[in-house]
């Protein structure tokens, strides 16, 4: 028996329900390749899937995130004391954003389409304040810079000469806090985990064919890739873990997946094919031993929501059945920035023998399980169940 849930803009559909009727319900056959991506702030991570072929004969890549790019183009406009033409999409910030504001300290000039502002500031209010002035077309003298988390055509034209193509059906991975205008996007964000937690914490239900309304970021990349399913990268990376396989002996009788990357760590207790806890904050406050200290607490329900806010986090929350044991629970690490937790009893996660490419993997077991949830449904309604196997 499904269950569907209301919680304010998002719904969350427990058990075999496919939501919306977007590209799980509509995709047939199901897909034998998927290009997926997860947009980090130091790396984007691609990975070519084609059913059949060995994971390690895909195509893989790890490439400069679309952020950094961007800012790299600042960076250098500012070296040639020219103002600067922001147009196209919103985007994922940090490196770009500092760079703009560099870039305004040194008396240059920076000029944004509204979309390509919304990068910066949910208020544009706020980024006029900034010193970016909105505009509608380039003005004389400034160097253009193009926005976006994806490039789709860049990436099909470099897979060209090696006789490459990109398949349709993509999988796309971004962090987005959520729109915010009048409040902290921080807090936006956890209550999303929150909801996700109340809802009852399936793990499928964390990849969309049609993300929340409020999700601006994960929007605007499905206007420059129509179609494509998107999935948080926390949640991505925490499918990567359950790929490899200590991690997915490991989510039977439950642990700890731990995902240290380049802006934020996440932790999550994960059980069987849910998550009953999360917690939330920023890697560069990170340290080994806090680290440890956050996961010690947290297994044991001791880590409190406002305790990690106040501390510059987004937060912390349990699912009312989140279990706690006095030996505590195994975890499993990965990410970028893994090596804070050197030193410590936790298991590195490398899925397929590949850390750098987890939220990858996890992007594309996911999306193969909502096909394989939805055929396993429509197999039922035909009085039988058809077969999809996991990666």
């Amino acid at each position: 028996m499904s269950l569907i849930i209301f919680l304010d803009h998002v719904t969350f559909l427990p058990g075999n329900r496919i939501p919306g009727n977007g590209i799980f319900r509509q995709m047939n056959p199901s897909p034998e390749s998927i290009l997926a991506i997860d947009i980090g702030s130091g790396t984007q991570d691609i990975l070519l899937y084609e059913e059949g072929k060995p994971m390690e004969n895909c195509v893989q890549m790890i490439l400069p995130s679309p952020t950094q790019l961007v800012s790299a183009q600042i960076q250098h406009a500012t070296v040639a004391g020219k103002d600067i033409y922001l147009f196209g999409n919103t985007m994922g910030g940090g490196p770009c954003s500092w760079a703009v504001e560099k870039h305004l300290k040194t008396g240059l000039k920076v000029f944004a389409t509204k979309p390509a502002a919304l990068t910066f500031h949910d208020n544009l209010e706020e980024v006029k304040r900034s010193g970016v002035q909105l505009v509608t077309r380039r003005p004389k003298g400034a160097v253009s810079i193009p926005m976006g988390d994806v490039q789709l055509h860049l990436l099909a034209k470099s897979l060209k000469p090696f006789g490459i193509s990109v398949p349709e059906t993509l999988a796309i991975a971004v962090q987005d806090h959520g729109f915010n205008p009048g409040g902290s996007n921080r807090r936006l964000r956890f209550q999303y985990w929150e909801k996700f937690l109340v809802s009852g914490g399936l793990l499928r239900d964390l990849i969309y064919a049609t993300p929340p309304p409020y999700m601006t970021r994960m929007l605007a990349v499905q206007k420059d890739a129509p179609g494509a399913a998107l999935m948080d990268t926390c949640a991505a990376a925490v499918w990567g873990i359950l790929c490899d396989p200590q991690g997915e002996k490991m989510r039977r009788k439950g642990f700890i997946a731990l995902n240290l990357g380049n802006q934020h760590t996440f932790g999550a207790f994960v059980h069987g094919d849910r998550i009953l806890g999360i917690f939330e904050h920023h890697t560069g406050r990170m340290n080994r031993d806090k680290i440890q200290d956050l996961i010690s607490r947290f297994e044991l329900k001791q880590l409190s929501n406002e305790e990690v806010f106040a501390d510059g986090g987004h937060g912390c929350a349990y699912s009312p059945v989140f279990p706690t044991r006095k030996k505590g629970w195994p975890v499993a690490a990965t990410g970028p920035q893994r090596s804070l937790v050197d030193g410590l009893c936790y298991y590195q996660a490398a899925p397929f023998g590949d850390m750098m490419l987890t939220g990858c993997f996890g992007l594309v077991a996911a999306l193969r399980a909502k096909f394989r949830a939805r055929d396993i449904h429509r197999g039922e309604r035909r009085g039988r169940r058809e077969k999809y196997p996991a990666i």
